[in-house]
């Protein structure tokens, strides 16, 4: 048995409104190693139920939470190479001479 759209919506919502209810202020920052503190970058933390938060270094009052599906979507697209940037054109790109 399958759930209906307003079913997955509902549950979705409902998935989002726990998330974001959870309390982050003691949780451990993380970021990719060899990045300085005072250099921009991403920081991720991990929560309950294989949730994650993400954040910017420069706005972390700001924080975005996934669920383990969403974050292991985006994972997985990334290897894929789903979010890759086209080289711009000088710089390896097809345009480049």
């Amino acid at each position: 048995m399958t759930e209906t759209e307003a079913e997955t919506k509902a549950r979705k919502e409902r998935e989002r409104d726990e998330l974001y209810a959870l309390d982050i202020s003691d949780v451990q920052w993380q970021s990719a190693p060899g990045t300085e503190h005072h250099e921009e970058r991403v920081e991720i933390a991990h929560l309950p139920d294989g949730a994650v938060a993400m954040r910017s270094s420069l706005d972390p009052g700001t924080v975005l939470r996934y669920t383990e599906a969403e974050w292991r979507a985006f994972v997985l697209g990334a290897r894929d190479g789903e979010f890759d940037l086209d080289p711009a054109p000088g710089r390896g790109g097809p345009d480049a001479q």
